[in-house]
Protein backbone atom coordinates (compact mmCIF):
# COMPACT_ATOMS: atom_id res chain seq x y z
CA UNK A 1 0.00 0.00 0.00
CA UNK A 2 1.23 3.11 -0.74
CA UNK A 3 0.72 5.71 1.58
CA UNK A 4 -1.71 8.38 0.99
CA UNK A 5 0.66 11.63 1.62
CA UNK A 6 3.05 10.19 -0.87
CA UNK A 7 0.37 12.13 -3.49
CA UNK A 8 1.63 15.15 -2.51
CA UNK A 9 5.54 14.33 -2.55
CA UNK A 10 7.43 15.60 -5.11
CA UNK A 11 9.54 14.31 -8.41
CA UNK A 12 12.63 13.96 -6.50
CA UNK A 13 11.08 12.24 -3.29
CA UNK A 14 9.41 9.90 -5.49
CA UNK A 15 12.66 8.93 -7.35
CA UNK A 16 14.62 8.50 -4.11
CA UNK A 17 11.98 5.83 -3.29
CA UNK A 18 11.73 3.83 -6.13
CA UNK A 19 15.88 3.80 -6.12
CA UNK A 20 15.46 2.34 -2.29
CA UNK A 21 13.37 -0.18 -3.98
CA UNK A 22 10.63 1.36 -1.52
CA UNK A 23 8.06 1.32 -4.16
CA UNK A 24 7.84 0.13 -7.69
CA UNK A 25 7.09 2.35 -10.59
CA UNK A 26 3.72 -0.35 -11.01
CA UNK A 27 2.62 0.28 -7.34
CA UNK A 28 2.67 4.25 -7.98
CA UNK A 29 0.76 4.27 -11.18
CA UNK A 30 -1.95 2.09 -9.68
CA UNK A 31 -2.10 4.72 -6.83
CA UNK A 32 -2.57 7.71 -9.06
CA UNK A 33 -4.47 6.15 -11.34
CA UNK A 34 -6.80 5.22 -8.11
CA UNK A 35 -6.82 8.82 -7.25
CA UNK A 36 -7.49 10.18 -11.12
CA UNK A 37 -10.71 8.04 -11.08
CA UNK A 38 -11.83 8.74 -7.96
CA UNK A 39 -11.15 12.39 -7.32
CA UNK A 40 -10.19 13.69 -10.64
CA UNK A 41 -13.35 12.50 -12.48
CA UNK A 42 -15.27 14.40 -9.66
CA UNK A 43 -13.68 17.44 -10.47
CA UNK A 44 -13.96 17.12 -14.15
CA UNK A 45 -10.55 17.07 -14.19
CA UNK A 46 -9.75 13.37 -16.61
CA UNK A 47 -10.47 13.39 -20.72
CA UNK A 48 -8.77 9.53 -20.35
CA UNK A 49 -7.10 7.58 -18.02
CA UNK A 50 -4.12 5.69 -20.16
CA UNK A 51 -4.03 2.50 -17.74
CA UNK A 52 -3.32 -0.04 -20.37
CA UNK A 53 -0.43 2.01 -22.01
CA UNK A 54 0.65 3.35 -17.98
CA UNK A 55 0.85 -0.06 -16.44
CA UNK A 56 3.09 -0.98 -19.65
CA UNK A 57 5.38 1.80 -19.29
CA UNK A 58 5.61 1.45 -15.77
CA UNK A 59 6.28 -2.45 -16.20
CA UNK A 60 9.01 -1.50 -18.64
CA UNK A 61 10.31 1.16 -15.45
CA UNK A 62 10.96 -0.93 -13.15
CA UNK A 63 11.94 -4.11 -15.66
CA UNK A 64 14.84 -1.44 -16.75
CA UNK A 65 15.57 -0.51 -12.80
CA UNK A 66 16.31 -4.42 -12.26
CA UNK A 67 18.49 -4.72 -15.00
CA UNK A 68 20.41 -1.42 -13.60
CA UNK A 69 19.74 0.78 -16.75
CA UNK A 70 18.40 4.31 -14.98
CA UNK A 71 16.77 6.77 -17.50
CA UNK A 72 17.04 9.89 -15.08
CA UNK A 73 14.78 11.89 -12.48
CA UNK A 74 11.34 10.94 -14.23
CA UNK A 75 12.40 6.96 -14.73
CA UNK A 76 9.25 6.00 -13.21
CA UNK A 77 7.49 8.83 -12.31
CA UNK A 78 3.71 8.96 -13.59
CA UNK A 79 2.63 12.04 -15.38
CA UNK A 80 -0.50 13.40 -16.83
CA UNK A 81 -0.42 15.42 -19.94
CA UNK A 82 -3.38 18.25 -21.77
CA UNK A 83 -5.25 16.83 -24.22
CA UNK A 84 -4.46 18.97 -26.51
CA UNK A 85 -0.90 16.59 -26.84
CA UNK A 86 -1.04 14.11 -29.49
CA UNK A 87 -0.69 10.46 -28.09
CA UNK A 88 -0.48 7.40 -30.67
CA UNK A 89 -3.90 5.18 -30.34
CA UNK A 90 -5.38 7.27 -27.77
CA UNK A 91 -7.84 10.26 -28.39
CA UNK A 92 -6.86 13.50 -28.17
CA UNK A 93 -9.50 15.80 -28.30
CA UNK A 94 -8.50 19.18 -27.55
CA UNK A 95 -11.01 19.69 -24.77
CA UNK A 96 -13.73 20.37 -27.40
CA UNK A 97 -16.70 17.77 -27.81
CA UNK A 98 -16.46 18.03 -32.06
CA UNK A 99 -12.90 16.69 -31.45
CA UNK A 100 -13.79 13.95 -28.99
CA UNK A 101 -12.84 10.95 -31.11
CA UNK A 102 -9.89 12.56 -32.76
CA UNK A 103 -7.20 9.79 -32.81
CA UNK A 104 -3.65 9.93 -34.33
CA UNK A 105 -1.16 7.60 -34.69
CA UNK A 106 2.17 9.39 -33.36
CA UNK A 107 3.40 10.85 -30.27
CA UNK A 108 4.20 14.81 -30.06
CA UNK A 109 7.26 15.61 -29.86
CA UNK A 110 7.13 15.81 -25.51
CA UNK A 111 5.22 12.88 -25.14
CA UNK A 112 8.09 10.72 -27.14
CA UNK A 113 10.86 12.76 -25.05
CA UNK A 114 9.29 11.29 -21.86
CA UNK A 115 8.56 8.30 -22.47
CA UNK A 116 12.31 7.77 -23.18
CA UNK A 117 12.96 9.29 -20.20
CA UNK A 118 11.00 6.52 -18.48
CA UNK A 119 7.96 8.95 -17.48
CA UNK A 120 4.65 7.32 -17.13
CA UNK A 121 1.61 8.69 -19.05
CA UNK A 122 -1.07 7.92 -16.65
CA UNK A 123 -3.92 10.28 -18.16
CA UNK A 124 -5.03 12.87 -21.16
CA UNK A 125 -6.41 15.89 -18.93
CA UNK A 126 -8.88 17.87 -18.88
CA UNK A 127 -8.81 21.71 -21.31
CA UNK A 128 -10.83 24.43 -22.31
CA UNK A 129 -12.34 23.28 -25.85
CA UNK A 130 -9.49 24.45 -28.04
CA UNK A 131 -7.45 26.19 -25.72
CA UNK A 132 -9.56 29.16 -24.79
CA UNK A 133 -9.33 30.91 -28.15
CA UNK A 134 -12.70 31.01 -29.19
CA UNK A 135 -13.72 33.71 -26.48
CA UNK A 136 -15.34 31.47 -23.42
CA UNK A 137 -16.52 33.71 -20.32
CA UNK A 138 -17.67 30.98 -17.92
CA UNK A 139 -16.28 27.80 -16.55
CA UNK A 140 -18.19 25.60 -18.57
CA UNK A 141 -16.14 25.45 -21.80
CA UNK A 142 -15.38 22.19 -21.96
CA UNK A 143 -17.36 19.11 -22.92
CA UNK A 144 -15.73 17.55 -19.88
CA UNK A 145 -17.79 19.90 -17.91
CA UNK A 146 -16.77 23.03 -15.92
CA UNK A 147 -13.01 22.25 -14.27
CA UNK A 148 -13.50 22.70 -10.73
CA UNK A 149 -10.76 23.97 -8.31
CA UNK A 150 -8.93 21.00 -6.19
CA UNK A 151 -9.27 23.24 -3.11
CA UNK A 152 -12.92 23.73 -3.54
CA UNK A 153 -15.31 22.28 -5.92
CA UNK A 154 -17.65 25.32 -6.06
CA UNK A 155 -14.31 27.32 -7.49
CA UNK A 156 -12.86 27.41 -10.91
CA UNK A 157 -10.10 25.36 -11.73
CA UNK A 158 -8.68 28.09 -14.48
CA UNK A 159 -7.41 27.68 -18.22
CA UNK A 160 -6.64 26.38 -20.39
CA UNK A 161 -4.71 23.83 -18.56
CA UNK A 162 -7.69 22.99 -16.24
CA UNK A 163 -6.93 19.43 -15.84
CA UNK A 164 -3.35 19.86 -15.82
CA UNK A 165 -3.30 22.37 -12.52
CA UNK A 166 -5.89 20.38 -10.52
CA UNK A 167 -4.41 17.27 -11.14
CA UNK A 168 -1.52 18.26 -9.85
CA UNK A 169 -2.97 20.93 -6.94
CA UNK A 170 -5.27 18.01 -5.83
CA UNK A 171 -1.99 15.15 -5.62
CA UNK A 172 -3.59 13.02 -9.14
CA UNK A 173 -0.25 13.46 -10.22
CA UNK A 174 3.26 14.24 -9.38
CA UNK A 175 3.55 16.41 -12.15
CA UNK A 176 2.02 17.62 -15.99
CA UNK A 177 2.56 18.79 -19.19
CA UNK A 178 0.37 22.14 -20.32
CA UNK A 179 0.35 24.84 -22.63
CA UNK A 180 0.28 28.11 -22.51
CA UNK A 181 -0.42 31.00 -25.31
CA UNK A 182 -1.48 34.01 -22.74
CA UNK A 183 -2.10 32.63 -19.39
CA UNK A 184 -2.88 28.99 -19.81
CA UNK A 185 -0.02 27.14 -17.76
CA UNK A 186 0.40 29.91 -14.98
CA UNK A 187 -3.75 30.84 -14.07
CA UNK A 188 -4.59 27.33 -12.98
CA UNK A 189 -1.44 26.82 -11.04
CA UNK A 190 -2.31 29.83 -9.43
CA UNK A 191 -6.24 28.59 -8.88
CA UNK A 192 -4.71 25.40 -7.95
CA UNK A 193 -1.75 26.35 -5.65
CA UNK A 194 1.25 24.40 -7.89
CA UNK A 195 4.10 25.79 -9.02
CA UNK A 196 4.00 25.99 -13.22
CA UNK A 197 6.58 26.97 -15.37
CA UNK A 198 6.36 28.90 -19.30
CA UNK A 199 9.74 28.43 -20.60
CA UNK A 200 11.14 30.99 -23.30
CA UNK A 201 9.46 30.60 -26.65
CA UNK A 202 11.00 28.19 -28.49
CA UNK A 203 12.41 26.19 -25.64
CA UNK A 204 9.79 23.18 -26.57
CA UNK A 205 9.32 21.60 -29.41
CA UNK A 206 5.15 22.07 -29.96
CA UNK A 207 5.19 19.09 -33.01
CA UNK A 208 2.12 17.35 -32.35
CA UNK A 209 0.35 19.65 -29.82
CA UNK A 210 -2.56 21.55 -31.47
CA UNK A 211 -1.74 24.51 -32.58
CA UNK A 212 -3.43 27.94 -31.27
CA UNK A 213 -1.14 30.35 -32.34
CA UNK A 214 1.89 29.44 -34.04
CA UNK A 215 3.88 32.32 -32.78
CA UNK A 216 2.62 32.68 -28.97
CA UNK A 217 2.25 28.62 -28.13
CA UNK A 218 4.74 27.45 -25.36
CA UNK A 219 4.63 23.76 -23.35
CA UNK A 220 6.07 23.69 -20.04
CA UNK A 221 5.65 21.42 -17.04
CA UNK A 222 3.32 21.88 -13.92
CA UNK A 223 4.88 20.45 -10.97
CA UNK A 224 4.67 20.97 -6.65
CA UNK A 225 7.88 22.72 -6.54
CA UNK A 226 10.95 24.79 -8.67
CA UNK A 227 12.57 21.34 -7.85
CA UNK A 228 10.74 19.52 -10.08
CA UNK A 229 10.21 21.99 -13.04
CA UNK A 230 14.28 21.98 -13.31
CA UNK A 231 14.19 18.02 -13.79
CA UNK A 232 11.35 17.84 -16.02
CA UNK A 233 12.32 21.02 -18.60
CA UNK A 234 15.74 19.38 -19.89
CA UNK A 235 13.38 16.17 -20.48
CA UNK A 236 10.95 18.30 -22.93
CA UNK A 237 13.34 21.16 -23.90
CA UNK A 238 15.61 20.63 -27.12
CA UNK A 239 15.79 20.93 -31.30
CA UNK A 240 13.31 19.47 -33.47
CA UNK A 241 13.36 18.19 -37.19
CA UNK A 242 9.30 19.44 -37.55
CA UNK A 243 8.96 22.51 -35.43
CA UNK A 244 11.30 24.83 -37.18
CA UNK A 245 11.10 27.45 -33.97
CA UNK A 246 12.47 24.98 -31.86
CA UNK A 247 15.58 26.65 -30.35
CA UNK A 248 18.79 24.20 -31.85
CA UNK A 249 20.54 23.62 -28.72
CA UNK A 250 19.17 21.68 -25.28
CA UNK A 251 18.34 22.90 -22.17
CA UNK A 252 20.17 22.11 -18.47
CA UNK A 253 19.65 23.56 -15.31
CA UNK A 254 22.51 25.71 -13.78
CA UNK A 255 21.54 27.08 -10.30
CA UNK A 256 23.08 30.91 -10.32
CA UNK A 257 24.54 31.57 -7.29
CA UNK A 258 22.16 34.10 -4.91
CA UNK A 259 23.97 36.04 -2.63
CA UNK A 260 25.16 39.78 -1.66
CA UNK A 261 21.61 41.02 -2.93
CA UNK A 262 23.35 41.65 -6.01
CA UNK A 263 20.24 40.27 -8.04
CA UNK A 264 17.73 43.03 -8.41
CA UNK A 265 13.88 42.15 -8.83
CA UNK A 266 11.29 44.32 -9.92
CA UNK A 267 7.87 45.08 -8.35
CA UNK A 268 5.82 45.55 -11.24
CA UNK A 269 4.63 49.45 -10.38
CA UNK A 270 1.11 49.41 -10.43
CA UNK A 271 0.41 45.77 -9.61
CA UNK A 272 -1.19 46.12 -6.28
CA UNK A 273 -4.15 48.37 -7.53
CA UNK A 274 -6.79 46.58 -8.17
CA UNK A 275 -6.60 42.63 -6.52
CA UNK A 276 -7.99 41.44 -3.81
CA UNK A 277 -6.91 42.15 0.11
CA UNK A 278 -5.60 38.77 0.76
CA UNK A 279 -3.59 38.59 -2.55
CA UNK A 280 -1.73 42.59 -1.99
CA UNK A 281 -0.86 40.97 1.95
CA UNK A 282 0.38 38.10 0.71
CA UNK A 283 2.19 39.52 -2.43
CA UNK A 284 3.78 42.18 0.02
CA UNK A 285 4.77 39.65 2.42
CA UNK A 286 6.32 37.52 -0.57
CA UNK A 287 8.33 40.67 -1.42
CA UNK A 288 9.99 40.75 2.12
CA UNK A 289 10.62 37.20 1.33
CA UNK A 290 13.16 38.67 -1.67
CA UNK A 291 14.39 41.19 0.13
CA UNK A 292 16.62 39.05 2.17
CA UNK A 293 17.95 38.19 -0.96
CA UNK A 294 18.18 40.49 -3.55
CA UNK A 295 17.38 44.46 -4.15
CA UNK A 296 13.87 44.67 -4.58
CA UNK A 297 12.88 47.92 -5.88
CA UNK A 298 9.63 49.13 -7.76
CA UNK A 299 9.74 49.67 -12.30
CA UNK A 300 7.45 50.61 -15.04
CA UNK A 301 6.87 48.82 -17.66
CA UNK A 302 6.98 50.29 -20.96
CA UNK A 303 3.81 51.73 -21.68
CA UNK A 304 2.82 49.47 -25.01
CA UNK A 305 -0.12 47.59 -26.27
CA UNK A 306 0.78 44.25 -24.70
CA UNK A 307 -2.95 43.18 -24.35
CA UNK A 308 -4.06 43.98 -27.76
CA UNK A 309 -1.27 42.73 -29.36
CA UNK A 310 -1.22 39.66 -28.09
CA UNK A 311 -4.97 39.40 -28.57
CA UNK A 312 -4.75 40.68 -32.23
CA UNK A 313 -2.11 38.02 -32.88
CA UNK A 314 -3.98 34.83 -31.34
CA UNK A 315 -7.34 36.28 -33.33
CA UNK A 316 -5.42 35.78 -36.70
CA UNK A 317 -3.19 32.78 -36.46
CA UNK A 318 -6.27 30.73 -34.93
CA UNK A 319 -8.73 31.87 -37.98
CA UNK A 320 -5.87 30.33 -40.13
CA UNK A 321 -5.61 27.20 -38.22
CA UNK A 322 -9.51 26.67 -37.49
CA UNK A 323 -10.88 28.17 -40.48
CA UNK A 324 -12.21 25.22 -41.91
CA UNK A 325 -13.46 24.55 -38.82
CA UNK A 326 -15.55 27.25 -38.10
CA UNK A 327 -16.75 27.57 -41.74
CA UNK A 328 -18.41 24.15 -41.49
CA UNK A 329 -20.64 24.60 -39.10
CA UNK A 330 -19.02 22.27 -36.62
CA UNK A 331 -18.41 24.95 -34.43
CA UNK A 332 -21.95 25.03 -33.24
CA UNK A 333 -20.95 21.77 -31.36
CA UNK A 334 -18.83 23.50 -28.80
CA UNK A 335 -20.17 24.03 -25.24
CA UNK A 336 -19.61 27.37 -24.55
CA UNK A 337 -22.26 29.33 -25.48
CA UNK A 338 -19.64 32.43 -27.01
CA UNK A 339 -17.55 29.49 -28.70
CA UNK A 340 -20.42 28.93 -30.86
CA UNK A 341 -20.33 32.13 -32.72
CA UNK A 342 -16.84 33.68 -31.03
CA UNK A 343 -15.04 32.06 -34.05
CA UNK A 344 -16.74 33.85 -36.88
CA UNK A 345 -15.34 37.04 -35.12
CA UNK A 346 -11.92 36.12 -35.87
CA UNK A 347 -12.38 35.64 -39.52
CA UNK A 348 -13.08 39.45 -40.01
CA UNK A 349 -9.73 39.91 -38.58
CA UNK A 350 -7.90 42.54 -40.96
CA UNK A 351 -4.51 40.97 -42.13
CA UNK A 352 -3.42 44.96 -41.80
CA UNK A 353 -4.28 44.43 -38.01
CA UNK A 354 -2.61 41.00 -37.97
CA UNK A 355 0.72 42.71 -39.59
CA UNK A 356 0.66 45.11 -37.15
CA UNK A 357 0.72 43.54 -34.20
CA UNK A 358 3.76 41.66 -35.72
CA UNK A 359 5.83 44.83 -36.16
CA UNK A 360 4.59 46.21 -32.79
CA UNK A 361 5.86 42.86 -31.25
CA UNK A 362 9.69 43.86 -31.58
CA UNK A 363 9.55 47.09 -30.06
CA UNK A 364 8.06 44.97 -27.09
CA UNK A 365 10.89 42.96 -27.12
CA UNK A 366 13.23 45.09 -27.17
CA UNK A 367 11.74 47.46 -25.00
CA UNK A 368 11.40 44.67 -22.21
CA UNK A 369 14.66 43.72 -22.79
CA UNK A 370 16.60 46.57 -21.97
CA UNK A 371 14.67 47.50 -18.86
CA UNK A 372 15.46 43.63 -17.76
CA UNK A 373 19.34 44.53 -18.64
CA UNK A 374 18.81 46.53 -15.21
CA UNK A 375 16.75 44.76 -13.53
CA UNK A 376 16.40 40.82 -14.33
CA UNK A 377 14.03 39.51 -12.48
CA UNK A 378 10.07 41.01 -12.58
CA UNK A 379 7.25 39.88 -10.17
CA UNK A 380 3.69 40.30 -9.73
CA UNK A 381 0.75 38.53 -8.35
CA UNK A 382 -0.14 35.88 -11.28
CA UNK A 383 -4.19 36.68 -10.52
CA UNK A 384 -5.68 39.57 -9.13
CA UNK A 385 -8.04 37.26 -6.57
CA UNK A 386 -8.60 33.58 -5.73
CA UNK A 387 -10.33 31.08 -7.88
CA UNK A 388 -13.74 32.73 -8.91
CA UNK A 389 -17.09 30.58 -8.43
CA UNK A 390 -17.70 28.44 -11.03
CA UNK A 391 -21.60 29.53 -11.72
CA UNK A 392 -20.83 33.15 -12.36
CA UNK A 393 -19.14 34.47 -15.75
CA UNK A 394 -15.89 36.11 -15.78
CA UNK A 395 -16.71 39.65 -15.74
CA UNK A 396 -18.87 39.36 -13.17
CA UNK A 397 -16.93 37.82 -10.37
CA UNK A 398 -13.63 39.78 -11.11
CA UNK A 399 -15.38 43.35 -11.64
CA UNK A 400 -13.22 45.67 -10.08
CA UNK A 401 -10.21 43.78 -10.10
CA UNK A 402 -7.28 43.31 -12.90
CA UNK A 403 -3.96 41.64 -12.95
CA UNK A 404 -1.09 42.88 -14.18
CA UNK A 405 -0.18 43.28 -17.55
CA UNK A 406 3.16 41.62 -16.78
CA UNK A 407 1.64 38.04 -17.76
CA UNK A 408 0.22 39.67 -21.25
CA UNK A 409 3.88 41.33 -21.77
CA UNK A 410 5.80 38.38 -20.87
CA UNK A 411 4.01 36.46 -23.43
CA UNK A 412 3.97 39.33 -26.06
CA UNK A 413 7.80 39.14 -25.78
CA UNK A 414 8.32 35.23 -25.24
CA UNK A 415 9.62 35.18 -22.28
CA UNK A 416 9.68 32.64 -19.25
CA UNK A 417 7.48 32.85 -16.79
CA UNK A 418 7.03 31.20 -13.45
CA UNK A 419 3.26 30.69 -10.90
CA UNK A 420 4.30 30.02 -7.66
CA UNK A 421 2.25 29.69 -4.50
CA UNK A 422 2.42 32.35 -1.59
CA UNK A 423 -0.08 31.57 1.02
CA UNK A 424 -4.11 31.55 1.47
CA UNK A 425 -6.03 34.30 0.50
CA UNK A 426 -9.82 34.75 0.22
CA UNK A 427 -11.66 31.77 1.73
CA UNK A 428 -8.21 30.07 2.13
CA UNK A 429 -7.75 29.45 -1.61
CA UNK A 430 -3.96 29.77 -2.93
CA UNK A 431 -2.97 33.05 -4.09
CA UNK A 432 0.09 32.95 -6.66
CA UNK A 433 3.46 34.98 -7.57
CA UNK A 434 4.33 35.63 -10.96
CA UNK A 435 7.96 35.78 -11.85
CA UNK A 436 9.58 36.75 -14.91
CA UNK A 437 12.85 36.69 -16.41
CA UNK A 438 14.96 37.37 -19.25
CA UNK A 439 14.73 35.18 -22.56
CA UNK A 440 16.56 32.10 -22.64
CA UNK A 441 17.07 32.67 -18.87
CA UNK A 442 15.68 29.79 -17.52
CA UNK A 443 18.05 28.80 -15.11
CA UNK A 444 17.95 32.27 -13.32
CA UNK A 445 14.01 32.40 -13.30
CA UNK A 446 14.55 28.77 -11.43
CA UNK A 447 17.01 29.67 -8.91
CA UNK A 448 15.02 32.84 -8.20
CA UNK A 449 12.10 30.71 -7.13
CA UNK A 450 14.27 27.88 -5.80
CA UNK A 451 15.29 30.81 -3.49
CA UNK A 452 12.03 31.28 -2.81
CA UNK A 453 10.60 28.26 -1.99
CA UNK A 454 13.49 26.97 0.23
CA UNK A 455 12.16 30.04 2.51
CA UNK A 456 8.58 29.52 2.78
CA UNK A 457 6.60 26.50 2.67
CA UNK A 458 3.68 27.66 0.75
CA UNK A 459 4.50 24.60 -2.04
CA UNK A 460 3.85 22.07 0.18
CA UNK A 461 0.54 23.38 1.47
CA UNK A 462 -2.30 21.50 -0.11
CA UNK A 463 -5.50 20.58 -0.14
CA UNK A 464 -7.23 18.33 2.46
CA UNK A 465 -6.74 14.38 1.49
CA UNK A 466 -8.99 12.50 -0.41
Amino acid sequence: MIPADWAFATIGELGAKLRAKETTSIALTEFFLERLERIGRAHNAVVTLTRELALAQAQQADADFAAGIDHGPLHGIPYGAKDLLATAGIPTSWGAAPFRDQVFDTDATVITRLRKAGAVLVAKLAMIELAGGFGYRQAHASFTGPALCAWDKTRWGGGSSSGSGIAVGAGLVPFAIGSETSGSILNPSAANGVTGFRPTYGRVPRTGAMALSWTLDKLGPMCRCADDCALVLPVLAGPDAVDFTAMPEGYQFTKSIIADKTLKVGIVEGCLDNVQPEVKSRFEAACDVFRDFATVETVALPELPYGPVVSTIINGEMAAAFESFITSGKVQELSAPEDKWGGYSVLAVPAKDYINALRVRRPIQLAIDQLMRETPILIAPTMATVAGPIDRDFRSWSRGFSSSPLGTAGNAAGLPGMGIPMGPGADGLPTSLQIVAGARQESLLLSVAMEYQQRTAWHREHPPQQ
